[in-house]
């Protein structure tokens, strides 16, 4: 069965077409990033409207990329929450009116369980049951997974999550938005024995993190540098940074791993494309040998092939599960707990 997914939670519109048996056919995505720099952060009522120009003409892409007609698509998926209310309205809308016209079944789709999945779509998928790191702008979830719809949560942020960290931290240095992709890369400059930033919550005993204390640690050493910072100031506080909140996840997940008594861990999200993190997790599974599994750069921050993929996943494990119902209603907060 071919599955459509769409997703458009935020400030990414992205199109996907899955078929259940031989998995992706075609993708397609639009980033709002360059409407946004303008404010410095995603403005909601401009990324809602946005998604009303490209949904469909995506629609027309994800198609002609995969030789099919619109009849050929046997379910839709989208993305029911959490995100942005008016966003999620426009792919909600999208997708049920579609579905009508069409006469085809409705799967919503919780984002999060897109981006936990969105490492089965890579080359090299890992095996149920796994630790999964869930961070991105918005999220810093450690879970266990034992299978579709069976996640246990083992910790999560308390306050900022690693993506928010790296924009605001990004903005205090004078950077661009997306803060997190500039950081990291004015981070390979620094030097590491410059500052020396805390590491909140690394010896907490838990899965939990907290990752403000670390901005307004940054926040502290822009504020009483005397004079100027300089482009190597910069870079030096912003390896700080990096090296700080990435000693926290990696250190987290090894203590789930070990605890759990697993060994695989599978990392999930925007800030899972981070260089530095990337390096950290991969040192320290040669290490403590355990493997360590990451989505495709194009799938770690939103798309459309995380949506579809899940949907395909739910529609294969329960054909049930798709409804004929176009009554459509979104979930901008949404607990991943409440799945099953």
């Amino acid at each position: 069965m071919i599955v459509l997914g769409i997703e458009s939670s935020c400030d990414e519109t992205g199109l996907a077409l899955v078929d259940t048996e031989t998995g992706l056919l075609s993708h397609a995505l639009y980033s709002q990033i360059a409407m946004h720099q303008e404010y410095g952060g995603v403005v909601p009522e401009l990324a809602s409207r946005d998604h009303i120009r490209r949904a469909l003409p995506l629609l027309e892409q994800v198609l002609a990329e995969a030789n099919l007609k619109k009849e050929a698509i046997d379910a839709i998926a989208y993305t029911q929450g959490p995100g942005l209310a008016g966003a999620l309205l426009v792919g909600a809308s999208v997708a049920c009116g579609l579905g009508l016209a069409l006469n085809l079944p409705m799967l919503p789709i919780h984002h999060l369980e897109g981006h936990l999945l969105s490492p089965l779509l890579a080359s090299r998928p890992p095996q149920f049951p796994f630790i999964s790191l869930l961070v991105s702008g918005g999220h810093t979830q450690l879970m266990r997974v034992d299978g579709i719809g069976q996640y246990t949560l083992l910790g999560e942020t308390l306050d900022d999550a690693a993506g928010e960290a790296f924009d605001k931290s990004a903005k205090l240095l004078g950077l661009t938005y997306p803060g997190g992709p500039a950081i990291s890369r004015l981070a390979e400059q620094g030097d590491p024995a410059a500052y020396q930033l805390p590491r909140p919550m690394l010896h907490s005993k838990d899965f939990n993190f907290s990752f403000s204390g670390l901005k307004t640690a940054v926040l502290t050493v822009v504020k009483n540098h005397p004079g100027v910072l300089t482009e190597q100031d910069k870079a030096n506080v912003a390896r700080g940074f990096v090296d700080a909140l990435v000693d926290v996840l990696v250190a987290k997940c090894c203590t789930a791993l070990r605890q759990t008594k697993l060994n695989r861990l599978v990392i999930a999200g925007g800030v899972g494309a981070n260089n530095q993190l990337r390096a950290g997790l991969n040192a320290a599974a040669a290490k403590k040998r355990f493997e360590v599994y990451y989505p495709e750069l194009e799938f770690c921050t939103d798309n459309g092939a995380m949506i579809a993929f899940a949907g395909a996943m739910r529609l294969k494990a329960n054909p049930a599960e798709a409804r004929y119902d176009y009554g459509f209603t979104v979930r901008p907060k949404w607990p991943l707990a409440e799945l099953s």
